[in-house]
């Protein structure tokens, strides 16, 4: 089922058409929010603390809600690797062409 726009779809359509640049911006405001969310579910469904969770991966609490912060990008490949292997998941990195 397809969603219906809303007024913050509307409002990104807007801003994009009349500055074209911040459509880089934009998509790496996705990519932060979506790596941010991947693993607060992750840690969530494994039944972890922020705490737990950083003891596992040997680094502070306040690391772990840093990464999980939608608004942070400061985190490594190598930090994502500890995390992801500390939640018994894969990380995954695709590249991939861009848009025409």
């Amino acid at each position: 089922m397809k969603r219906r726009k809303d007024d913050l779809d509307r409002l990104t359509e807007k801003l994009l058409k009349r500055d074209p640049s911040l459509k880089e911006e934009f998509e790496k405001a996705d990519q932060a929010w979506d790596i941010a969310f991947q693993i607060y579910d992750l840690r969530k469904k494994s039944g972890l603390t922020q705490t737990q969770l950083a003891k596992l991966v040997r680094t502070r609490q306040a690391n772990i809600s840093r990464i999980e912060s939608a608004d942070y990008t400061g985190y490594t490949l190598k930090t994502l690797e500890k995390v992801t292997k500390a939640l018994k998941a894969r990380l995954e990195v695709k590249i991939v062409p861009a848009s025409l």
